[in-house]
């Protein structure tokens, strides 16, 4: 039997591939055309068509070609199920669905960008579809750190070692993320973590994570907050903006919230604040 889909595959069109020439007919031709051409060669060499839109095998509510195949040809296998929400989430941009999304996504937009041979991709492809099966059916409840003993034994060591608070070295991306909240702080008030993370490089559940070790024992929205306020104290200090002007310019959103996160680290309001830094000067000027 003849599929047809459109060139330059990537996710779905070598998965759907490599489920039909694993499970559905071992002997299928897999076509592959400009997107334009897909139904009229469909009907001139008579192949079934999928992963365009407007045809049988393609994407539902949500899910992608490689799912349809299943739910069609009844494919209830439990690692296959396992790989569908692997190759879904890659497919669609929703890493959110399996931990392995990603890094799926990231292994087939570099051999799409090195190979150009559409067919030689698919055999490729087909090589890690079924090293991912091999993993979905077999080993998906190990950990790479199930290797042996001494492996764990080592794993251990190394936690202790990461977790030890009296350890003087600091990664990388620590002082580096230091150097851009501080460049950050008095232009960009919307910063967050997944885009200072995307700077870095750095993935931003690790950051989230590893950031009070670093950051003054705080998350870092606390830490955000706390060089929010200091920088109010010092407009205040050197200024005669008012509070509302203050809490714009540090970030707030109205001077209620600047008040309320100020008297929660300064143990005063800022008008408290601003009467005490007006009443020492006039002390000092008598």
């Amino acid at each position: 039997m003849k599929w047809i889909t459109r060139e330059r595959p990537k996710i779905d069109r070598i998965a759907c591939p490599w489920l039909i020439k694993r499970f559905i007919d071992p002997e299928a031709e897999i076509i592959y055309v400009p997107f334009q051409e897909v139904l009229p060669q469909a009907e001139q060499l008579k192949a079934t068509p999928f992963d365009i839109p407007g045809v049988e095998y393609t994407h539902y509510e949500g899910k992608c070609t490689f799912d349809y195949f299943l739910k069609k040809h009844r494919l209830n296998d439990p690692a296959l199920n396992r790989m569908a929400a692997i190759i879904r989430g890659a497919d669609t941009d929703r890493h959110d669905f399996a931990p392995q999304a990603a890094g799926l996504e990231a292994i087939f937009a570099g051999l799409a960008d090195n190979i150009r041979d559409d067919h030689h991709l698919l055999d490729m492809g087909m090589t890690i579809y079924d090293g991912l099966y091999t993993w979905a059916k077999h080993l998906h409840h190990l950990k790479h750190t199930q290797a042996g003993p001494a492996e764990q034994m080592l794993l251990e060591i190394f936690n202790r070692y990461i977790r030890n608070k009296d350890n003087p070295k600091t990664p990388d991306w620590v002082m580096e993320l230091r150097s851009l909240i501080q460049d950050q702080i008095d232009t960009n008030f919307s910063l967050t973590l997944k885009d200072l993370s995307k700077d870095l490089d750095v993935n931003p559940s690790y950051v989230s994570r590893e950031f009070s070790k670093y950051f003054d024992n705080l998350s870092y929205g606390d830490y955000i907050r706390k060089l929010r306020i200091e920088r109010s104290i010092t407009l205040l200090k050197t200024s005669s903006y008012s509070l509302t002007e203050v809490a714009y310019l540090t970030g707030f959103s109205d001077q209620s919230h600047f008040t309320r996160i100020f008297k929660q680290q300064m143990g005063e309001t800022p008008s408290e604040f601003k009467k005490k830094l007006l009443k020492g000067k006039k002390d000092s000027n008598s």
